[in-house]
């Protein structure tokens, strides 16, 4: 753990916390270049904002660099522009510190705030699209960013600065030493984590990611000051970014329709009734995208993808122990809840005694309010000769519903 403090303007301080240690996020996101707390200082000529605060575990660090970042000021605001406990961790610990400080939120942040604290009485100042805070020749500007990626989020503009503090949006788990973009040592791990960010956080909310980027292009921005990652400036990555985040969130019709087989197979055997469905499949759509995935041989992130963005899908669990093997739970829990409601889906494979495996994966699709297939392929043991003939047979009839 290491603590920065780092001038982005003249009126705006940078007063992160890094954890470049950090290889989990949020149990299931793989984090493999770390991450930074970001927090920032902003001085008006009459009053200062606190823009974020930081994860808990680093409390007494992130006192230090924000006693330093305020030179001996005592904070008037704490803005939070989303209140996920990896930014408002700290915020217990800040009113301790600062009881007279005015917590500056969305209403929906203001109801989160209470239950993350456990404090009914904070001092709340609830703002929404258009107000403004000033402080002295210093004008925070708020624009509600609902689903990017919480129902509380929105973005600060410092207009006179040309700052937009983005919270979560466009940033990404990358530790390093140096806060600007411009200063990145290795540019492909930086943009390698920018996508898998992305991915886990904002690709179930594309439509939301079109108007956060609408609000920003709509205003003079200069700089983005993210929750995570590097500081995006005009002459470095912000524009890419930007770019990036557009074509990721721009809906794409598809020349082909694309339908993943994912499956588990400990003996070989659910491979070979996935391989034949795949045939029955492309008897139906001879063009289609439809490959199969043995998902322990995969980047989970990869099919993650694959499953939140296609047509339909099928999956082949496997079962060890009266229960689906963890990867086929590991590959739902990145499923897109949100926008997974009416996918086509069907279960085939192979079982040895019970197969309890079908149930269990049937039972999370409807929770998922999937569109299951009602008939499932299922094979006892070893699949004959007869049993893939009619394997291409289930893939054909799947087909035909999709």
């Amino acid at each position: 753990m290491n603590i920065k403090m780092t001038k982005i303007t003249e009126s705006v301080t940078y007063a992160g916390v890094l954890n470049p240690g950090m290889r989990t996020f949020d149990v299931i996101m793989h984090t493999e270049y770390g991450t930074s707390y970001n927090s920032y200082v902003v001085d008006g000529s009459e009053k200062t904002a606190i823009i974020e605060a930081s994860h808990i575990s680093f409390g007494n660090a992130y006192k230090g660099i924000i006693d330093e970042a305020l030179g001996g000021k005592t904070p008037d605001y704490l803005i939070l522009n989303h209140t996920e406990p990896d930014h408002s961790g700290c915020v217990k610990q800040v009113v301790q510190w600062f009881p007279y400080i005015e917590i500056v939120c969305t209403k929906a942040a203001s109801i989160y705030l209470k239950n993350i604290t456990n404090n009914d009485s904070l001092n709340f100042k609830i703002v929404k699209t258009g107000d403004e805070l000033d402080l002295g020749g210093k004008t925070l500007q708020f624009y509600a960013a609902p689903f990017l990626h919480w129902p509380d989020s929105m973005f600060t503009y410092l207009p006179q600065d040309k700052v937009a503090f983005t919270c979560d949006f466009l940033g990404s788990h990358y530790c390093e030493p140096q806060v600007f973009d411009t200063d990145v040592t290795y540019p492909k791990k930086y943009i390698d984590s920018l996508k898998n960010y992305y991915d886990c956080i904002f690709a179930p909310f594309k439509p939301y990611v079109l108007s956060g980027l609408d609000i920003l292009n709509s205003l003079d921005v200069e700089i983005v000051c993210p929750s995570h990652g590097p500081v995006l400036t005009s002459g470095g990555n912000l524009n890419t970014v930007k770019d990036a985040y557009l074509e990721w969130s721009t809906v794409v019709e598809r020349e082909n329709v694309l339908i993943p087989i994912f499956y588990c197979s400990a003996y070989g055997n659910t491979k070979k009734i996935a391989q034949a469905v795949q045939k029955g499949i492309l008897q139906i759509f001879p063009n289609a995208e439809c490959e199969t995935y043995n998902i322990k041989n995969h980047n989970i992130a990869e099919l993650a993808g694959l499953l939140n963005g296609c047509d339909a899908f099928l999956l082949g669990p496997l079962t060890i122990n009266r229960d689906v093997v963890p990867p086929i739970w590991q590959l739902l829990a990145h499923a897109d809840a949100i926008n997974m409601a009416k996918r086509s889906v069907a279960l085939f494979g192979s079982f040895g005694w019970s197969g309890e495996g079908f149930a269990h994966t049937a039972m999370r699709l409807q929770q998922l309010k999937c569109n299951l297939y009602d008939e499932q392929f299922k094979v006892n043991f070893v699949p004959t000769e007869e049993d893939l003939a009619n394997a291409v047979a289930f893939g054909k009839r799947f087909a035909q519903t999709v």
